[in-house]
């Protein structure tokens, strides 16, 4: 009897268990497809969307470079303005084309009678009657070439400004201040051509009173100078400070006066320079060409002939030179103490460089305008004279740019 009852449970248990096995066979498929569908959804959701890359904000430190040498670029364009500039005051060429036309004139005279109806304007004027009333028709050739590369670059200059920065404007490159600063560089531009014009225009005027060579006004020759001096100044020292990252320095009492010290040299440099304008109206390096006296004396006689007195600053060729030797002189003076208190001062490796390169290029200036006095003013000799200006100013700047302080 209890072997009948084991083999009745052994024979339920089987069938119970083969019932398990049917439904877990059953369900088993089941379970594999919500297995399937759960890893498929949990790669979606760990894989997502596919990534977009950030987008870079502008202006960025990238921006800034690109926009600090666009202006370094336009500086030197203006750098070569000046330099033309000087060329065609030195060879009496500024005053060969009569007339200002925007686009026009960007095309010279093509055949032969075109040449001779340009002569023939030039021959209205006085240049041609006082001065070069022997003249030639190739001889005006080179004097209009002249003029006419000078007025083309100054347009060259003024495309590299204005079509850039329409560029960089609308990707965005600038910043709110920046904006501001580049409309009036651009702005500065084409008022500087005009007052080029302006100036052109006195050198062509009738002066029945007198009998001198004609030329241009000191006064507007001055201003033309200047302006680009500022122009270029702006340009440069903006693309310095875009360019070159502020150095860390601790603030002290000798930073801060080398700091003043130095701006202080680098007006001297600029008022330097602009004096140079009136020696070039005046044709003022013709009349003592000697060093270091004039003539034999410290102080010429002739130095306070014009009445009232102030006038002798500003019309006197004698005053006029005295005044740039001083200033060439001072320059020279404020920048050698310069070198020398920076010496004594523990600065980063690029300010030394710049001062040190400054005092040399002092040494150079002077070197060239005294050679270029003693020996008469020499067209090659007067127009690296001065480039030199151009290069001791370029000097300042940068030694200015590397003693800034840093952007809070």
């Amino acid at each position: 009897m209890l072997l009948s009852k084991l083999r009745t449970t052994i024979f339920c248990g089987c069938r119970y268990a083969g019932k398990g096995f049917q439904q877990n066979s059953h369900q088993r498929p089941q379970l594999r497809q919500w297995l399937v569908r759960r890893n498929r959804s949990s790669i979606t959701v760990e894989a997502g969307p596919p990534s977009t890359p950030a987008a870079v904000s502008v202006p960025n430190a990238a921006t800034n470079r690109t926009v600090g040498r666009w202006l370094l670029g336009c500086s030197g364009l203006v750098v070569g303005a000046v330099v033309l500039g000087g060329v065609t005051r030195l060879t009496e060429s500024g005053l060969s084309m009569v007339d200002w036309h925007l686009v026009r004139e960007m095309k010279p005279p093509q055949s032969e009678a075109e040449w001779e109806a340009e002569f023939s304007k030039y021959k209205q004027f006085p240049e041609f009657k006082i001065l070069n009333h022997e003249m030639n028709l190739p001889e005006f050739k080179f004097i209009f070439y002249m003029e006419w590369g000078h007025r083309m670059w100054g347009r060259l200059v003024g495309l590299a400004y204005i079509l850039p920065a329409a560029y960089f404007w609308k990707k965005g490159y600038f910043t709110r201040s920046m904006k501001g600063k580049v409309l009036g560089l651009c702005g500065f531009v084409f008022f500087q051509g005009l007052l080029g014009w302006y100036m052109v225009k006195s050198g062509l005027e009738e002066k029945s009173e007198s009998h001198d060579v004609p030329r241009v006004s000191q006064y507007r020759l001055c201003a033309h100078l200047g302006s680009a001096l500022v122009l270029y100044c702006a340009s440069l020292w903006t693309g310095f400070t875009l360019m070159l990252p502020a150095n860390k320095m601790a603030d002290s009492k000798r930073l801060m006066q080398l700091r003043r010290f130095a701006k202080g040299t680098g007006g001297l440099v600029f008022l330097t320079a602009l004096s140079g304008a009136f020696v070039a109206g005046l044709d003022a390096g013709l009349v003592y060409n000697s060093f270091p006296k004039m003539a034999d004396k410290w102080i010429p006689d002739d130095i306070l002939a014009f009445s009232p007195a102030l006038k002798n600053i500003f019309e006197n060729p004698t005053t006029v030179q005295f005044d740039h030797r001083i200033l060439g002189i001072g320059s020279l003076t404020a920048i050698t103490g310069l070198y020398l208190f920076s010496r004594r001062m523990m600065l980063p490796r690029r300010a030394k460089i710049a001062i040190g390169l400054l005092a040399a290029m002092a040494y150079t200036q002077v070197a060239l305008g005294i050679s270029t006095l003693l020996l008469y003013v020499p067209t090659p000799l007067a127009a690296t004279h001065q480039s030199g200006s151009v290069a001791l100013l370029t000097f300042a700047i940068w030694v200015l740019a590397e003693l800034r302080k840093m952007p809070k």
